[in-house]
């Protein structure tokens, strides 16, 4: 049984317009040439604070076809103890808590680290990742989206 208020194939037919913006926002900043995979642990680590199960699933899903190691995958959720990640990691990964949570802003010390990892250009390529996962976690955490399921390998389906 779902609980979701809504689902996301009803965004993409109710409000066409909107859902356009918001998928332009979210693409901009790898083509801009920002790492895609630092992009979906960024997306991933966004999604979780803002409890948006359809998100997390999705960028758990998207990061493990672009090859995201499966222990950053795990550990992005206590990154700050997880030796496995890099500076710039570390650095984006705190922008993107501090522009998710927001109480207090993004402060100095979070954004020198940031700036020493990322040139401006980046960091505003940055921003717009973040800002446009939060803007998609406000809408699957609204409707209460479900997330989708794990496809099933072609080899396990044949068992």
């Amino acid at each position: 049984m779902s609980h979701a208020r809504s689902e996301y194939e009803d965004f993409k037919k109710v409000a066409p317009d909107v859902y356009d913006l918001v998928l332009a926002l979210g693409q901009l900043a790898g083509k801009a040439g920002l790492d895609k995979q630092l992009i979906e642990l960024v997306k991933l680590r966004a999604s979780q604070i803002n409890g948006c199960a359809f998100c997390v699933q999705h960028h758990v899903l998207l990061s493990e076809r672009i090859g995201v190691p499966v222990d950053k995958l795990h550990l992005v959720a206590v990154w700050r103890e997880a030796p496995i990640f890099s500076a710039r990691e570390r650095a984006a990964l705190a922008c993107a808590e501090a522009l998710t949570l927001l109480p207090d802003g993004v402060s100095e010390e979070v954004y020198a680290e940031a700036a020493r990892e990322f040139s401006q250009t980046e960091l505003m390529y940055l921003t717009s990742a973040v800002a446009s996962i939060n803007v998609w976690n406000r809408f699957g955490a609204a409707f209460r989206w479900t997330p989708t399921s794990r496809p099933v390998a072609a080899n396990a389906a044949a068992s």
